[in-house]
């Protein structure tokens, strides 16, 4: 009791707050917030032990008292209010994370309300990054409550500041773990998460997470997104403290040299807002590794169909929100040459490929932007709605990642185009690039723009027509009317009043802003000192005159060149510092050089110019350098005055106008040389746009005759292999006639001998009648061969050989009938009587083996073809045929009836 009645207001906070008693540490919390509210500013002493020792805080917001917590935490809150910006960064590592734990699963409202008050302070005060840091890991917390408390601070965070203050990115990585959760309450507080940061963000959170949850609770999302939809686009409820000061200046400036008018800050924060998207959110992916190997294979196949598969494949690997930067060269090269492709359904799926491509991209796309957006404007030619859509929001997206300034030229060059398609669609294409762009055209733009409208105007399309007056009204509304009435002029009031209706109705992004008010002129120099350049000396004022002609202290001011001679000669500007005569003259331009236009109208009046006196004080004397500069030279004179400057003008004023004037020469011809420059170098793009259209045509030329070449190589393949085949069949066919044949000969070898029988039973009548037939017929290679061929195979044969099987004759000894008993002996034949069938003659039968081989062609010829020699040797032949045929009956005794037996 009497530590209860115990006073310990005495005690310093620091100790009150780590008293073991929690009503003490509860006095204390309620004493420190009602002096953090006195205090006049952050410096006060109070904040000092607070700030000095930051672990105070932990146990505050952490007390195990409910009721001492509640009033810790409405301390922590006062302190983070006034303390500023050091009392945030030295306590949010303690305080943060036992808030997450303590403070937001706190059954009472008021303590949930100062948990979750305190983490928007910390938020507010400088950033939301380390309040994230140390909230997160809380939803892996074993607790399902803590997790849900943390879900539920993490809405009302998004909710106030927005997801352009608060990456969403680690918020929507942690959600998928929190979905699958067993606990219900955490689901819902997952799905409040979703559900807020859809309101900010619409369909760029689902590549993030989406496809980790399961289908039932997409669904469940999805409902919940139908009604969010309906709903305007969030604001910011709650601005840091760098917000709150933009635009507290910015409330203070009323629009004026800053360009900023009274709801600036409110201005910039929706503009902030709105840039949010899928590719700020997304991490940049390797698409590389998922490219078709062989695209550019398939690019190249004849078949429509192998192409447009290729394409659908790129399109699969490439369309994810966000690419990491890599060589994609080849691939835009390919897809610049598919937009040639005859095929409508390649050249649509390739317009699909540029716009995912750029879009994940984004600026990294810029360097390509040259070698797409010609083909891809040129194929605007095409008629087909598909077609013109897939280009079209290609090409769109092509801009995005670029400007005005780079797309600028190409798309006035085909607003020129004699196609009226490229023509309209190009015109549609323009029109969306003032809407999008950001940046408001430059002067020369600004200009090469309307002129293209103002033209459009006078085409024959009505299409067309429509298109330059939204073009222009587009343009006015970027400019605001004032700039573009002069870009106006010539028009009548028909197609005015056409562009103005396109004005009211026009969204742009891009504004011109309120030119800076130019300061007020200073007030007019008191009497004694210099007048001021476009001033004009009143009349009877002497005292500017006498001002500008006091040469002792300024001489330069009376020479029409001090202005522009002293950054070029040093020294100039003081009389004693001049140069010699000789080359100061060859340098402005005196007698022996080539005169300054400056040096024309230089001459002062009489009052006003340099007396002597002052300069021999440089020691210099009346030399050289101690003549008038101004004093004309007689070669001067001779050339053409420039314009008569306005009477009144001082010396200054007209060495200036001529400097301004010499400026401006300056500059039309750096415009003239840049001109014929350009010019220069875009026949040179032209030109090599020539060759390199060459190049692909004499490429597809050779692919075509390298693929011709091809087929008759696989004709003559065939060919060969057919040939090749018939011969091997010929070889076995020779091989197989070989082997009857020396089976033939084996068996005639080894069958015995018939020769006497054979010889006698052919007698001279029979040589006669061979004799005959052999005349009769023209055959005399194969008489010549009967005599040498021996009776050894002649002989073996039986006398009944003629009556044989005809296939065997046919076969083995060439015997086409045997009636007459012909004989084939391989090369040539012989016809013998039909009485006495087959006739072994013996050795002349040699001769005929031997030159048989030489008699293929006349053996078979009638007689009346056969030359009249042929007989003499006939003759001959037959003559030593008898002779022989005496000789073998003489030495073998044969006789008539043997040789019939």
């Amino acid at each position: 009791m009497a530590e209860a009645e115990q006073d310990f207001s005495s005690l310093p906070l620091a100790d009150r707050f780590a008293h073991k008693n929690w009503k003490v540490r509860k006095e204390g919390y309620e004493d420190a917030k009602a002096q953090f509210e006195k205090t006049p500013d952050e410096s006060d002493p109070a904040f000092t032990p607070f700030l000095q020792d930051p672990s105070l805080w932990k146990g505050a917001v952490a007390d195990s008292n409910v009721a001492a917590q509640i009033e810790g935490l409405g301390a922590y809150c006062a302190f983070l209010k006034f303390g500023g910006a050091a009392a945030c960064t030295r306590t949010r590592n303690f305080t943060v994370g036992p808030i997450a734990e303590k403070g937001l699963p706190c059954t009472r409202p008021a303590g949930k309300a100062s948990a979750q008050e305190a983490l928007l302070l910390c938020v507010e005060i400088d950033k939301a990054d380390p309040v994230l840091e140390d909230l997160l890991p809380t939803l892996s917390h074993k607790v399902p409550k803590v997790i849900a408390g943390a879900l539920a601070a993490l809405t009302v965070i998004y909710h106030n500041f927005g997801c352009k203050i608060v990456d969403p990115k680690p918020t929507l990585k942690a959600l998928p773990k929190a979905f699958s959760h067993a606990d219900k309450n955490v689901r819902a507080e997952a799905q409040n998460v979703t559900v807020e940061l859809y309101r900010w963000l619409r369909e760029a959170i689902k590549p993030l997470f989406w496809a980790e949850l399961k289908p039932v609770q997409q669904q469940d999302l999805e409902k919940l997104f139908e009604k969010v939809k309906e709903e305007p686009t969030p604001k910011q409820e709650r601005f840091t403290r760098a917000q709150q000061d933009a635009m507290a200046t910015a409330s203070a400036t009323p629009g004026g040299a800053d360009g900023v008018d009274e709801e600036g800050g409110e201005e910039f924060v929706e503009e902030e807002a709105e840039e949010v998207d899928a590719f700020d959110l997304a991490e940049p992916v390797d698409v590389m590794p998922k490219v078709p190997k062989d695209l550019h294979d398939q690019l190249g196949s004849s078949k429509w169909k192998d192409r447009k598969e290729a394409l659908d494949a790129l399109y699969n690997a490439i369309n994810v929100p966000r690419i990491k930067d890599g060589p994609y060269d080849d691939i835009v090269r390919a897809l610049a040459k598919c937009m040639k492709d005859a095929n409508i359904a390649v050249a649509t799926v390739a317009g699909n490929c540029v716009d995912v491509l750029a879009k994940g991209l984004r600026e990294g796309f810029a360097k390509y932007r040259s070698t797409i957006m010609v083909p891809m404007l040129e194929r605007l030619k095409e008629k087909k709605v598909t077609v013109a859509e897939s280009i079209g929001q290609a090409l769109d997206s092509v801009f995005s990642s670029t400007d005005l300034s780079e797309c600028l030229e190409d798309i006035l060059e085909y607003l020129k185009h004699k196609n009226p398609q490229i023509k309209q669609e190009t015109v549609k294409f323009l029109i969306r690039c003032l809407r999008t762009t950001r940046t408001v055209p430059a002067k020369p733009e600004q200009k090469l723009i309307a002129d293209a409208g103002t033209k459009l105007l006078t085409e024959s399309t009505e299409a067309i027509r429509s298109g330059g007056a939204e073009v222009l009204g587009t343009m006015m509304k970027i400019l605001g009317e004032r700039a573009m009435n002069p870009y106006l002029e010539g028009l009548d009031e028909i197609r005015k009043t056409k562009v103005k209706e396109f004005f009211e109705t026009a969204e742009v992004k891009a504004k011109e802003r309120p030119k800076a008010i130019v300061a007020p002129p200073k007030p007019a120099a008191p009497a004694g000192k210099k007048v001021l350049p476009g001033k004009k000396p009143a009349v009877g004022q002497k005292k500017p005159v006498a001002a500008a002609a006091a040469p002792a202290q300024d001489p330069p001011a009376a020479r029409p060149a001090a202005k522009a001679i002293p950054s070029k000669l040093g020294g100039l500007s003081k009389p004693g510092l001049a140069a010699p005569g000789s080359k100061l003259r060859s340098k402005l331009g005196g007698p022996g050089g080539v005169a300054s236009p400056q040096r024309r109208v230089a001459e002062p009046p009489a009052e006003e110019a340099a007396p002597a006196p002052a300069q021999p004080k440089f020691g210099l004397g009346r030399g050289l350098a101690g003549r008038p500069i101004a004093k004309p030279a007689a070669p001067v004179e001779t050339a053409p005055p420039p314009p008569p400057a306005p009477a009144g003008m001082t010396a200054a004023e007209k060495a200036e106008m001529e400097e301004l004037r010499s400026e401006r020469e300056r500059l039309a011809h750096t415009i003239e040389d840049m001109k014929s420059e350009r010019s220069s170098l875009n026949s040179q793009i032209t030109e090599l746009q020539n060759q390199n259209a060459q190049l692909i045509e004499d490429h597809t030329r050779d692919v075509l005759s390298i693929k011709a070449k091809e087929t008759q190589l696989v004709r003559a393949r065939s060919d060969a292999e057919a040939a090749e085949q018939n011969v091997q069949k010929q070889q076995r066919e020779i091989e197989r006639l070989k082997r009857e044949l020396a089976r033939a000969l084996r068996a005639s070898a080894f069958s015995p001998t018939h020769g006497g029988s054979d010889a006698d039973s052919m007698g001279m009548p029979e040589a006669n009648s061979l004799y005959q037939d052999t005349a009769s017929n023209g055959h005399i290679a194969a008489a010549r061969s009967g005599l040498h061929l021996g009776s050894r195979f002649e002989t073996a044969r039986p006398r009944s050989y003629a009556s044989s099987n005809p296939s065997e004759e046919k076969e083995n000894t060439g015997l086409e009938s045997p009636g007459y008993g012909t004989r084939d002996n391989g090369l040539g034949r012989r016809k013998l009587s039909p009485t006495y069938g087959y006739s072994g003659i013996g050795s002349p039968t040699r001769s005929s083996t031997r030159n048989s081989t030489n008699q293929t062609e006349e053996e078979g010829q009638p007689r009346a073809a056969q030359p009249a020699e042929n007989w003499k040797r006939a003759a001959e032949v037959t003559s030593q045929l008898k002779a022989r045929i005496e000789q073998m009956k003489a030495k073998q005794g044969l006789s008539r009836p043997s040789a019939q037996r």
